[in-house]
């Protein structure tokens, strides 16, 4: 799975995305990580909630059901939606890359919910499409602190 570099002008488009989602969706919390797990950026409720463990069991989640979208001979499940006793969650993968969550409650619908996550994953699409082309700044050569020591220094330094 290639790594993507997540530049300061992209990650705040993201973040303006997440938030209007957020609102529009009258969500409880959004959140966006990468298919190893890792939180991108999140927006909401989420004092009470563990949001490492929960953007790790999401990613676990896709992979599981990927793996089960694989036996029934299909490439991929793109969009999954729990529902539970008082909260919801609809996981979407958004240009192949990243996972969106949205956790939502009776104060939402999933029809709203789905609406608006499409809306959103154009613009993520979009902001993922442009960082895929974007070709990372040169970095300053690092310069090894060994690299101007010869055999005959460390000769001379334990002979």
């Amino acid at each position: 799975m290639a790594e993507f570099v997540l530049y300061e002008d992209a990650f705040k488009r993201i973040d303006e995305e997440l938030r209007r989602l957020y609102q529009l969706s009258n969500a409880k919390l959004v959140f966006l990580v990468d298919r190893n797990g890792q939180l991108i950026a999140s927006v909401g409720e989420t004092r009470n909630i563990d949001t490492t463990a929960l953007a790790s069991l999401t990613a676990g989640n896709i992979a599981a059901t990927g793996g089960i979208a694989k036996l029934l001979g299909q490439k991929e499940f793109s969009i999954l939606f729990h529902e539970g006793e008082r909260d919801n969650i609809h996981i979407s993968l958004v240009a192949n890359k990243v996972i969106l969550v949205v956790v939502f409650d009776q104060r939402s619908s999933l029809g709203l919910v789905r609406l608006r996550v499409k809306k959103s994953s154009q613009v993520l699409e979009q902001v993922f499409s442009e960082l895929e082309t974007r070709r990372p700044e040169k970095k300053v050569e690092e310069i090894s602190p060994f690299a101007d020591i010869t055999d005959e220094d460390i000769e001379k330094l334990f002979g």
